[in-house]
């Protein structure tokens, strides 16, 4: 096994990636002009598909974005307002979506009817200015609901997409301007998490937060709607659903953000357990999506973050170490047990805490990636 020293850890953790991206909405009073560019960039898009089509079917060869970029030159002074570089960037991404499907012929981007495609513009990092709460693209300023404060990011490039319902968010990477200093936690203001579906989060110390059922509560009123047809009410529902996961992410990995100095999450295997008797469960908890705004969230303040094999962690002992816990299928529904070797009792999920935190203390001391098997 290849071991680390702590200065090394520090190190490495220190050369995260500082970039995010940060999804901001635009006010509803762009819409229109929004929609307009939209359509615009349908046309870009169909044109550079249509071309490719053809220059495959005479040379039997694919057109790069290089290539494609030379057939689009000049299009932003002859009446269309998209910014050049979204051009450019629209004939990238053509390339790349075809290289990454391996087809001749991707799906056209259509602009009407009832399979219209959602608004999306692409920009560069040159295409677009940030100053006093709004963004502007072309020529003409873009009203944001800014609650990130992009005035402490380097901005780079992103896109301009529409929702379901028809609202507006500008996504952009962004580079804090003020870098982030990490240090070695001490053990004392460390905490190791484990993931579930009755208590969505237990902590190494003893606390738990009970799981949320967003779905579930508003799953009556959406086959409602759904029996009825009303498409804006479903998608309505959709987005309350959504809403309310994502502010009960945010509160919590906040809230924990702000009382530790490390932490150390199991990486339950949210996609392999959506394909169970469980999945409503599973994808209603958004355990990946907590997990990523956790990370994100450490980086910024400087937490020391760490995902570690949560493999045994139910059954093993905290205390002696001894896999003495319930197991199999049989024992998922023991909550609380007592070990058979040191007599010390347990609840289930805060021992798998403990030993969550214990494998990720072994990480940083030069590291025990997971328990023994």
């Amino acid at each position: 096994m290849v071991t680390r020293s702590k200065s090394d850890a520090v190190e490495a953790n220190e050369k995260r990636q500082d970039v995010r991206t940060l999804r901001i909405r635009i006010k509803d009073k762009h819409a229109t002009y929004l929609s307009e560019l939209a359509r615009e960039v349908n046309l870009v898009w169909n044109f550079v598909n249509e071309l490719s089509i053809k220059v495959f079917q005479r040379e039997r060869r694919f057109m790069s974005g290089y290539d494609l970029q030379k057939y689009t030159n000049g299009a932003s002074k002859e009446g269309l307002r998209l910014h050049s570089q979204t051009i450019q960037a629209i004939a990238a991404e053509y390339a790349t979506r075809r290289k990454q499907f391996n087809k001749v012929k991707l799906a056209w981007r259509k602009s009407g009817g009832g399979r219209r495609s959602l608004g999306w513009i692409p920009f560069k990092a040159s295409g677009i200015t940030y100053a006093n709460g709004r963004v502007k693209y072309g020529k003409v300023w873009l009203a944001l609901w800014d609650s990130y404060g992009l005035k402490q990011f380097e901005l780079g490039p992103g896109s301009i997409s529409e929702d379901a319902r028809g609202r507006w968010y500008i996504s952009i990477c962004a580079t804090p301007k003020q870098k982030v200093m990490y240090q070695m936690p001490l053990l004392s203001d460390s905490v190791g998490i484990d993931l579930g579906l009755k208590e969505f989060v237990a902590t190494s110390d003893g606390s738990t937060i009970e799981a949320q059922k967003f779905y579930r509560e508003l799953e009556g009123q959406l086959a409602t709607a759904q029996r009825a047809n009303k498409k804006g009410r479903v998608k309505a529902i959709h987005a309350k659903i959504a809403h309310r996961r994502k502010d009960f992410h945010h509160k919590l990995s906040t809230r924990l953000t702000n009382s530790y100095g490390a932490i150390f999450v199991g990486n339950v295997n949210a996609s392999a357990l959506a394909k169970t008797n469980r999945a409503k469960s599973v994808l209603d908890a958004g355990w990946s999506a907590f997990r990523t705004m956790l990370q994100y969230k450490c980086d910024r303040a400087g937490v020391w973050f760490g995902e570690v094999n949560e493999a045994y962690s139910t059954q093993t002992c905290s205390c002696c170490k001894k896999r003495t816990g319930p197991k199999s299928l049989e024992g998922l529904g023991i909550r609380e047990w007592t070990c058979s070797e040191c007599q010390t009792a347990h609840y289930r999920d805060i021992n798998a805490g403990k030993n969550i935190l214990a494998a990720g203390h072994g990480r940083l001391a030069g590291g025990i990636p997971a328990l023994s098997a």
